[in-house]
This record gives structure tokens, C-alpha cells and sequence, in this order.
């Protein structure tokens, strides 16, 4: 018997031999290339079981598409790694020692891929892998190929979500793995871009029993944020869900948040670990779906089942189809590298060396390498294009699991934010809106959206610490109820704190006030140290009129404010203007009042110059030609001037001349009106440093930061005064610095900055809604009364009313332009028609000057009166020669000329005298007249 199972073993051998001889000659013969590739999978788990299938077919696929036009065939060397890190490590030196592979896919576990990624290295074979871990860089291990998303591209779906539903805050809970800790860094950031906060990091060791997960979910049990983002494989999450469940964290007010890895295996866990996951959100890549997928899908389907009939139910995923793409891709680089037959060169001496030194290195890697990183097309699971050693994932699922699965509620794109129909264009740019998703059950099957915080249930109410001080009380007081010792807190600070928690948040807080005194009932220290008690964790919140300091700001979150910001100083006011007997001369400052002047007498100092040798009105002794030169122009002012102009030139200057005036007028009087008729209150001191500078006395309200303000401000201690009421402050500065008074004092304006996490962006759209209400006013009103607004005084900007120059630059510009223009007309005019006078070579220059001058004061006639004179004449020389010979001034006929123009009917006689001569008599006629 043992020998015919000697000899059946024998048989088996040589038949086995011989087909392995047989398909070598046969590959021989069709002359193929053989390229060794190995394949590292924990075959233990269905993960890799389907990639193996999908493997296998994508090679099979690609053999049978392109079995004519190829000389490289891989052969597949399948190890498993039995899902430990030793193992993988150890199927990759035996693949690289025993059958000098050219290439590895996998493995697919990142801690695994680690170890292997270091191997191919330094043997220079590329390894394909599907490890999403950003702690794996392409970049820092160059035969390393990312065959799926890098782990970190989720990090923005998962943050637009979180904006989406303004949560502010959330919590990360991951494994304590070189993948669970790898994205943690990634989610921070992108989480502090949107605002929102890691409050805590929860690392959950991968063995951890179920008493230690129920003990970590206590503790998260007891803090305010609901937002809970969980990064975790399967086999820890099942487990982690099922004690979510059982401790009732999976109900109202709870959001669960999973990353790509466990959305993408959720088929594969069990039932019960499904349904202890109802209201989940997660996140999954999107997969374009095409008739070559549903192709692949039921081709899959029987081949799977065929080779693994333990399996009752799971479904082809995206790890999938990347392992299809990944092996098809290798198969196109390995015919586009062009190589002969693929071997190793090992080291020239390997005594005392290593396995993994006497290996050597593979003299196909570099090409191999670079093939595969240049290989482009489109694979199953959409478009296989490598960017620095990684494929791309710009678009992802928003899944929600209800029942027993998930159901799409919308996409996320990297160009386009959130929609719900990846088939429909995306018409909003960087859209991250709840209304974009579709409906959502959450956890407890409700359909409200959490608001992501809640006081802890069974913890104490808000602990919100007020201050306690005296005088002010408007703003906040804070007194103890006779028979009950009950903190009653009032005050404008106060009734918006209530009116904000009780009346606009959408949610209900309860709080208590604790004053911050001392057991005697004295303030325990300034705002300051108020301000610190929430950092020690004494309170949850303060309320009154803090300021938003940058050193408080340092220890905690401040709100919006309800009122105006910073510091304002309170002094005196000045006397009204309007009691002033010079206010008239206000409207202008000095410098625009010379210049109007100097343009008046300009302007009829040119006026006078063109009209002197033409205009009679602009002739006479010197003192009526001066008074002439101040009137006009002076007149011009209430447009008065009644001198007839004969010159255009002067007519020109006049036209711009008015037009200045109407201008400078109606500004004057505008100018005027303004003083006369609106308050000014003008502050007595504009700059703190004034008050340094003259030694003034500031004063200040007692316990607030302003002291500190002070000696930065390097006043001098002993003269600043505190004072504790508005009658306090009202005497001081009536007194003044020199009489034990103060000339400012510096006061903090009320706020009131509850500091409470994720209450902060909540109270403060509260205060917003409050303020735009109208609510705010009547609150101001109760407390303050009907005048509570009042004008302030930028010291630092303060500007005068006085209209300047400078703002009449353009007017006075074209005015002289005017002006200049029409003396220079005028004067190159005269120049030329004395020019025989200049040119004259026997005259010394002084008698030329005086020459010119006489010539200047001559008057001149104009064509004015040229062509009047000239029309009397004519009168007077042309007659009707039928007239009565009476020298008569009507009929202009004189008795010793008889003027006939034989053609016309006129006669002229031989004693008739010049026509200048006719004008002179008839001038004297006139005159006698």
C-alpha cells in the first residue's frame, strides 16, 4: 500500500513537470516575457479574499483583451500574511529571495505596507499598495505606489459636514495604530479652518477589552460636545458601537461621525453591529457607475462565491475595483517598460550578509517604477491617474445608515462643496449648507439636527460668575436675598445675559450666578482675576462690563459684544461757539480770508488797467481811480457794480470773477448757517498724552484694568484717582486737576462675554438677533432711561469746521489764470502800438518809460464812440438838398454848403469843410444844447 502511494506521488511529479516544461516551451515558442510579481493579502479576512479575485480578473481581462499584441506575461505568486506584520514582512523577503518578483501588490493594512515599503526600497522593486495611512508618503519612499486615496483626502468632506450643521466642537475617537493615528493631525487642521475644535482625542487600543471601552464612553459622557468623529477598522469598531448602544449614547442630541474606512467595509459587519449604528454619518469615495462595473460586478459575484462558498453576504466595494485598477495598471507598465528578461544583480560577495543584502536589486525597478507612475486610463473605479505616487479622489458619498445599510443623502466635491445629485451640475460655488443634503435620521430616529452641545445630564447648571462692585449699578449689581441669602443679580449686563439664554437661544441652559467676592462680601480682586476663574475652572461663563483684552483672551472664548468696544475717556465740554461775537469770521480760515482779499483788489486792479484808456467811468484824478479799483471788485461781493465795462477782456475777468464769488459766498454762508444753528460740543481734551504732557490728574473706575492702562500709558501713579460712581466722576471733573479734581477720567464700556465653548457662537448670534430686534434699545431705555446714546469725540481725528484753501484751490486756479491772461493781452496790445516809441534810438529809456506812461493815461477812443461820432457826422454832411436852408440840428442842414450828388438828387459845394470839422460843430451844438 505505501508503495502505491510512493509511486502515485512519483506519477503526480512527473505530470506536474512535464506541464510546467510544456507551458514554458509554449511561452517560449510564442516568445512571452515571464515577469514575477508577488501578492501579500490576509487571505484570513474577506477583504482580501475579494482582492485577490479581483486580482486574478483583472489580469485575465487584460491577457484576453490583449493576447496578440504583447510579449510580458505576469506571473502571479500569492502569499498570505495572515494579517500580522511579521508575516507580511517575511512573504516579502520570500518572494523577493525565492522568486525574485519585479514588482509586490500589497499589502493592504498600513502597518503592514510599512515594513514592506522599507524592503522594496532597498531592493528597488516597486510595491503597489491600497494603505491609505498619511504617515506612508510616496514622496519619502519612492518605490512606493499608493493603488487607492490617501487617507487624508477625506479630511475636507468630513470638515464641510461639520460646518454644514455649525457644530462647533467635536471629539476624535481613534485607534492607537500607525493608521488610526496618522489622520488625526490632517482632521485638526482642517477642522480649526472651518472653526470648529478637537475638544478631546480619544485613542482606543486595539485590544482594548470591552470594560475599558465602556469606561472611556463614561468619560465622554460627561462632556458638553456631541460631536463625536470615529477612525477605526471593523474589527475594533464593531465592538466600540455595540457599547455606544448599551451605555445610550446612540440617542437625541448624539452625532456620530465615521471616516472612509469602516463606510466602505459596513456591509461586511454583522447585523447587530449595524443596526447599533443607526444615525450614523459617514463618508465613503464616489465610484461613477458605467455598464463595464455592473459588467464586472456579476462576474465577480460568481467567481467569489465559487471560490469562497463560507461566505454568505458581501458585496464587491471600492478596495475592490482599486486592487483591479492597480493590477491592470501593472500589466500596462510592465509591457511599456521594454525590458528583456527581468533578473537580479546581487553583491559581488555574500559571505556573512544578510538574506535581504544577498537578494541584490532588481535592474528592471527604476523603468518598471516610472512606467507604472505615467500609466493613465479609466479603470473601474473612475479615472487611474498617479500624482506624485498616489491616486486622486476629488468626489465623495454622504451616506447615512438607517436599517440595515446606508442611504445616500448627497456629494462632496473638491471644486463644489455639498449637493444631493452628483448628476446635477453643481450651480453654487463652495456650497457647505445643511439644506444641500437630504433628509437625515439621526441617532434615536429623529429628524431635528442636533446642535452638537448639551449640558452633561445629572451635571450642575452653568456656573456663571459676576462682579461684584459698588456705585455703577446700572450696569450690574449684585445683591443677596434678606430671608434666602439668594444670589439677585441686575443690571443692564444682566438683563441682556437673560434675555439672550432665556429668550433667543433655541435650546434651554440653566445657569446660576456666583458673585465674585469675598466671604465678607468685598470684590475678590479686579476683572482680571474674574476673567482667570474660568481658565481655573471655577466658572463656566462671566457676565458684566468685561473688556476684550488680548491677555484675556489668552485664558478664554469672549462673545460678540452687545456694545461699543474699547476704552473711552470722559472730560469736560468747551463753551458753545455760538456765544462768541467773532463767530462770523469762523466759517473761513485765515489763510482763505487773505487770499480773497488779494484776488479783490487783483481782480479790479486788472479790471481798472483794461478799462482805463477806453472808459471815462475809469478816468479821473489819482484818488478817484484808486477808490474805482477798491469799489468794483469789492462790489462784485453783493453784486453791486454798476460801472459800465467797454472792454471784452475786462468783461471776461468780470464773467469768471462773479462765478468765483457766487461760490465763496454760498460756502460762507452755508458755513455760517451751520454754526449758528447745530450744537457743537467740543471736548476739553483730545489725546491722552496731552494729559501726560501738562501733569493732569486722570481718574478711573475702581477694580477695573484700566489702572494697568494707566501705567502703560506711563502716568504717574499718585496722579491718577479712582473713583466708584457717575456722581463721583461728575464732581471730580468739575473740580479739575488743580482743585483735587481730575481733567479725564478713562472708562471701561459695559460688555458682557459668557465664556462657554460651543455656547460662544450660539450666544453670540443670540445677541445678534437680540440686537437687530430692536430688543437691545428698550433694554438700554429700562436702565439708562430715554437719552442713554451719546455723542462721542474722536480726539485723534477731530477736525475744524473752518472751510480751508485747500478746498478752493481749482476756483482760485482759474480765476488767476483769467486774470493773468487778460493783463497779458492787454499789455502785449499796448507794447505794439507804441512800438515806434520803443523803438526809438533818441530817447534814453527813463524818457521812454515816461513816454509810455503819458501814452497809457491818454484816453483812447474806442470803437464805441468812433462809430457814434461817425454816424453824426454823416447827419450833418448828407442832406436832402430840398430842405429849408435854416442850420437847424433836425434837419442837420447848414445855410453855406448845399451838399448835391448830381446822380442821386444831392449837390455838394466847393467851400465844404472836413468831416472832423463837421463833427465839431456839430459837438458844439450839442453842448449848447
Amino acid at each position: 500500500m505505501q508503495k502505491q502511494w510512493l509511486l502515485l506521488l512519483l506519477v503526480m511529479s512527473c505530470c506536474y513537470y512535464n506541464i510546467v516544461q510544456l507551458l514554458g516551451a509554449q511561452n517560449a515558442r510564442t516568445g512571452l516575457i515571464e515577469v514575477d510579481v508577488g501578492l501579500i493579502l490576509d487571505l484570513d479576512n474577506i477583504v482580501g479574499k475579494m482582492s485577490r479575485t479581483c486580482i486574478y480578473m483583472a489580469l485575465d481581462d487584460f491577457y484576453a483583451l490583449h493576447d496578440q499584441n504583447h510579449t510580458t506575461r505576469i506571473v502571479l505568486h500569492t502569499i498570505d500574511s495572515k494579517s500580522d506584520v511579521v508575516e507580511a514582512a517575511s512573504a516579502a523577503i520570500d518572494l523577493l529571495k525565492n522568486f525574485q518578483v519585479q514588482a509586490i501588490l500589497g499589502p493592504q493594512k498600513s502597518t503592514q505596507a510599512d515594513f514592506v515599503i522599507d524592503i522594496g526600497k532597498k531592493t528597488q522593486v516597486p510595491i503597489i499598495s491600497q494603505a491609505t495611512s498619511p504617515t506612508l508618503s510616496p514622496s519619502d519612499n519612492p518605490y512606493f505606489i499608493r493603488g487607492g486615496q490617501n487617507g487624508s483626502s477625506q479630511v475636507e468632506p468630513l470638515a464641510a459636514m461639520v460646518k454644514a450643521f455649525g457644530w462647533r466642537e467635536v471629539v476624535l475617537i481613534y485607534e492607537d495604530t500607525n493608521f488610526g493615528r496618522g489622520i488625526g493631525p490632517y482632521l485638526t487642521d482642517s477642522f480649526l479652518a472651518i472653526g470648529t475644535q478637537v475638544r478631546s482625542r480619544i485613542a482606543m487600543s486595539v485590544s482594548a477589552t470591552d470594560d475599558h471601552i465602556l469606561q472611556e464612553l463614561n468619560k465622554l459622557k460627561t462632556l458638553q460636545t456631541r460631536v463625536f468623529v470615529v477612525h477605526m477598522l471593523p474589527s475594533l469598531a464593531s465592538r466600540f458601537f455595540l457599547k455606544v448602544k448599551e451605555v445610550g449614547m446612540m440617542s437625541k442630541g448624539y452625532v456620530w461621525i465615521i471616516t472612509d474606512v469602516l463606510t466602505i467595509l459596513l456591509d461586511s459587519l454583522d447585523a447587530k453591529v449595524i443596526n447599533s449604528m443607526e444615525g450614523v454619518l459617514g463618508v465613503k469615495p464616489y465610484v461613477p457607475n458605467s455598464n463595464e462595473l455592473q459588467n464586472f460586478t456579476q462576474r465577480w459575484r460568481k467567481r467569489f462565491r465559487r471560490e469562497n462558498p463560507d461566505i454568505d453576504r458581501f458585496e464587491l466595494n471600492v478596495l475592490g475595483l482599486w486592487a483591479y485598477d492597480s493590477a491592470t495598471a501593472l500589466a500596462m507598465a510592465v509591457e511599456r517598460s521594454g525590458v528583456g528578461r527581468p533578473k537580479f544583480k546581487k553583491p559581488v560577495s555574500t559571505n556573512n550578509s544578510t538574506d535581504l543584502v544577498a537578494i541584490g536589486y532588481s535592474e528592471m525597478g527604476p523603468g518598471l517604477l516610472q512606467a507604472i507612475k505615467k500609466t493613465k486610463f479609466q479603470g473601474l473605479s473612475g479615472e487611474f491617474h498617479l500624482v506624485d505616487g498616489q491616486l486622486q479622489q476629488s468626489t465623495f458619498r454622504i451616506v447615512n445608515v438607517i436599517g440595515k445599510g446606508e442611504t445616500e443623502i448627497g456629494f462632496w466635491a473638491r471644486e463644489y462643496g455639498i449637493s444631493k445629485n452628483k448628476r446635477l451640475p453643481f450651480n453654487k460655488n463652495d456650497t457647505n449648507d445643511k439644506e444641500d443634503l437630504e433628509a437625515i435620521i439621526w441617532p434615536g430616529r429623529l429628524h431635528v439636527v442636533p446642535k452638537g452641545w448639551e449640558i452633561p445630564t445629572g451635571e450642575r447648571k452653568l456656573r456663571v460668575g459676576v462682579p461684584v462692585k459698588s456705585g455703577i449699578d446700572e450696569f450690574i449689581k449684585v445683591e443677596r436675598h434678606p430671608q434666602t441669602n439668594a444670589v439677585i443679580a441686575t443690571g443692564f449686563c444682566i438683563a441682556v445675559f437673560k434675555e439672550v439664554m432665556d429668550h433667543t437661544l433655541p435650546y434651554a441652559v440653566p445657569y446660576e450666578f456666583f458673585p465674585f467676592e469675598t466671604p465678607d462680601g468685598e470684590p475678590a480682586g479686579d476683572y482680571n482675576d474674574l476673567v482667570y476663574q474660568i481658565y481655573l475652572g471655577k466658572y463656566d461663563a462671566v457676565v458684566g462690563d468685561v473688556t476684550i483684552l488680548a491677555n484675556r483672551s489668552n485664558f478664554v472664548d469672549f462673545t460678540l459684544p452687545f456694545t461699543e468696544s474699547s476704552v473711552a475717556m470722559i472730560v469736560r465740554i468747551k463753551d458753545d461757539g455760538r456765544k462768541n461775537a467773532w463767530i462770523f469770521m469762523k466759517p473761513l480760515k485765515m489763510n482763505l480770508w487773505l487770499t480773497i482779499v488779494v484776488f479783490f483788489v487783483f481782480t479790479g486792479f486788472v479790471v481798472w488797467v483794461l478799462e482805463h484808456r477806453v472808459n471815462k467811468e475809469f478816468r479821473g484824478p489819482p484818488s478817484k481811480q484808486v477808490g474805482i479799483i477798491f469799489w468794483f471788485s469789492f462790489s462784485t461781493l453783493v453784486f453791486a457794480h454798476k460801472e459800465k465795462l467797454i472792454s471784452n477782456l475786462s468783461r471776461f475777468v468780470v464773467i469768471v470773477w462773479v462765478f468765483v464769488v457766487l461760490v465763496l459766498t454760498s460756502s460762507y454762508t452755508a458755513s455760517l448757517t451751520s454754526m449758528l444753528t447745530v450744537q457743537k460740543l467740543q471736548p476739553s481734551v483730545t489725546d491722552i498724552r496731552d494729559l501726560r504732557k501738562n501733569g493732569e490728574y486722570v481718574g478711573y473706575h475702581n477694580g477695573t484694568f484700566l489702572k494697568g492702562l494707566l501705567k502703560r500709558e506711563e502716568f504717574n501713579l499718585p496722579k491718577s484717582r479712582n473713583y466708584s460712581t457717575f456722581e463721583q466722576y461728575d464732581d471730580a471733573l468739575s473740580r479739575g486737576s488743580k482743585n483735587g479734581g481730575v481733567a479725564a477720567i478713562i472708562h471701561e464700556l459695559p460688555y458682557a462675554f459668557p465664556k462657554g465653548s460651543p455656547l460662544v457662537p450660539d450666544v453670540s448670534r443670540a445677541i445678534l438677533n437680540v440686537k437687530e430686534g430692536g430688543k437691545l434699545t428698550q433694554i438700554q431705555r429700562q436702565w439708562f432711561g430715554e437719552e442713554a446714546e451719546c455723542a462721542e469725540q474722536d480726539g485723534a481725528k477731530t477736525t475744524s469746521d473752518s472751510l480751508d484753501l485747500v478746498s478752493f484751490k481749482g476756483l482760485f486756479l482759474v480765476a488767476a489764470t483769467s486774470l493773468i491772461s487778460a493783463l497779458i493781452i492787454s499789455l502785449s496790445t499796448f507794447l505794439y502800438d507804441n512800438r515806434v516809441t520803443l523803438a526809438s534810438n533818441e530817447s534814453s529809456i527813463w524818457q521812454k518809460l515816461i513816454a509810455m506812461a503819458k501814452n497809457f493815461d491818454e484816453e483812447e477812443v474806442n470803437s464805441y464812440d468812433a462809430s457814434k461820432k461817425t454816424n453824426r457826422a454823416n447827419e450833418v454832411m448828407v442832406v436832402p438838398a430840398n430842405c429849408p436852408q435854416s442850420p437847424t440840428r433836425n434837419n442837420s442842414q447848414l445855410a453855406e454848403w448845399n451838399f448835391t450828388d448830381n446822380d442821386q438828387g444831392f449837390t455838394t459845394t466847393e467851400n465844404s469843410t472836413s468831416i472832423h470839422e463837421t463833427i465839431e460843430i456839430v459837438d458844439t451844438i450839442e453842448a449848447k444844447d
